[in-house]
């Protein structure tokens, strides 16, 4: 029988999708429900090594445009390192089958040590390698990720006797919020070291050398931790005694099937979505803590701004992690998110300038935790459907978000400089609304809702 249109939509299927080897099927066990098995312990280490390098990266990322304003080196500098993510992407899900997602990860930490120790130094000629080298090893860290928590949370599922979507939704609630954690301690230590350690110039950039080396040892210590963690599955069948990993073989039947997704309905309208958390995330990083936090309270204050965002992310995460349950909660979670930064666009394209007064301080507070709601439910419920639409291509799956998510900030910084604000927000807005109804279009097709019988 010939396959329709619309359920070949529904399915996932395209004529361009590679057929898959035979390889075994994760089967429950008959045995009573457990609340627990060893894939919880890799989730709490994967979560708090992530805590420990990120506190330190993100706050600092937080400060670029602030501390390194002049010619726009801290702009620029977050504009190549997410230029680098982009184009590094397409190949980083080769890099992870070949490493495996353990060995991928320790790599894709090690761009992070050269970036956040070339701020102590920062000149063009420090921190546009350092940029570019991080985005190199970014895109292998966050596709390894999104295949090692996907396939924990998976063989959770099947040694607790639970629903694979449940579990997909919960890992990544528990991921979401530790990770999100990172803005509230990395910004309080910032504020601190920054604003008392301005000393009597009154320079906030006096302090911080002792910022940065405070977050060197962080991210030792989130290094550290990930040598603790188990070797998980992939999606790709790699190992083969004729066809190792790396055989060109191999190498060229992985490319086809990463390209054979943009071939899929399904990801070409995701696309939207995953380009506006791109952009969402440029503009509370750089545009919000640049234009709005700093003009009003100061530099030192950002840390203690989007700690309050942070705070906001942590909380909302788990929360949107627990009630993810299936496609229909993936739905109504995120325009939740949606309707919670749109309220912050509009509320922003009314009202710039804020004074020191206790009610524009909390006004500006409101707008910080409303973005963390958003920005926590495009995170978890992204990574749960991407999970669940595509099981077989994990990596490829995870990359296209990190190729279409870091072209997108990318684009914003470099435009940041000449561009006003006035136009990020009607683009943030025009963008958000048509990303959503693609993103409801999606779900409601795979789940059968309005098809004709």
């Amino acid at each position: 029988m010939e396959t329709s249109e619309e359920e070949s939509f529904m399915n996932g299927s395209s004529d361009s999708h590679m057929s898959l080897p035979d390889k075994p099927v994760l089967a429950r066990s008959d045995s009573s429900t457990r609340l627990w098995s060893p894939h919880l312990r890799d989730l709490h280490i994967l979560s708090v090594s992530f805590l420990f390098t990120f506190l330190a990266y993100g706050a600092l990322q937080n400060l670029e445009s602030s501390l390194h304003g002049d010619d726009g080196l801290g702009s620029i500098s977050i504009g190549v390192l997410y230029l680098s993510l982009t184009l590094s992407s397409v190949a980083a899900p080769l890099f992870v089958v070949w490493l495996g997602s353990k060995r991928a990860l320790l790599v894709g930490l090690s761009g992070y040590w050269a970036f956040v120790a070339a701020n102590l130094y920062p000149t063009w000629g420090t921190m546009v390698p350092a940029s570019l080298f991080l985005g190199f090893t970014a895109s292998i860290l966050w596709c390894a990720e999104g295949t090692y928590l996907t396939f924990a949370a998976k063989s959770h599922a099947v040694s607790c006797n639970i629903s694979e979507e449940s579990a997909i939704g919960t890992f990544n609630g528990e991921f979401w919020g530790i990770f999100a954690s990172n803005q509230v301690v990395g910004n309080l230590i910032s504020l601190a070291l920054l604003y008392y350690g301005k000393g009597s110039s009154g320079d906030a950039a006096s302090g911080t050398t002792p910022l940065i080396v405070a977050f060197l040892g962080s991210m030792a210590i989130g290094t550290f931790l990930a040598f603790f963690l188990r070797p998980q599955d992939s999606s790709y069948i790699i190992i083969s005694e004729d066809r190792p990993p790396s055989s060109p073989a191999r190498t060229k039947e992985l490319i086809k099937r990463m390209f054979a997704l943009l071939h899929e309905k399904k990801m070409v309208l995701l696309i939207w979505v995953l380009v506006y958390t791109g952009f969402q995330q440029a503009f509370i990083w750089g545009d919000f803590t640049k234009d709005i936090v700093t003009p009003t309270f100061g530099v030192a204050w950002v840390g203690g701004v989007m700690a309050l965002y942070g705070a906001s992310d942590a909380i909302s995460s788990v929360v949107a992690g627990k009630f993810s349950t299936g496609l229909p909660a993936i739905a109504a979670i995120t325009c939740v998110g949606a309707a919670a930064q749109g309220l912050a666009l509009v509320t922003l394209l009314f009202k710039q300038q804020y004074g020191g007064g206790w009610l524009d301080s909390f006004l500006l507070s409101g707008l910080a935790i409303a973005w963390g709601v958003g920005d926590a439910t495009f995170n978890t419920q992204i990574s749960a459907l991407l999970g669940i639409f595509y099981p077989d291509d994990t990596e490829a799956a995870f990359a296209q978000w990190k190729i279409w998510q870091s072209a997108a900030t990318s684009a914003a910084f470099f435009a940041s400089p000449r561009t006003g604000f006035f136009f990020k927000l009607y683009v943030l807005l025009g963008l958000l609304v048509l990303s959503m109804a693609a993103l409801l279009f999606v779900i409601m097709r795979h789940l059968g809702w309005g098809n004709r019988r």
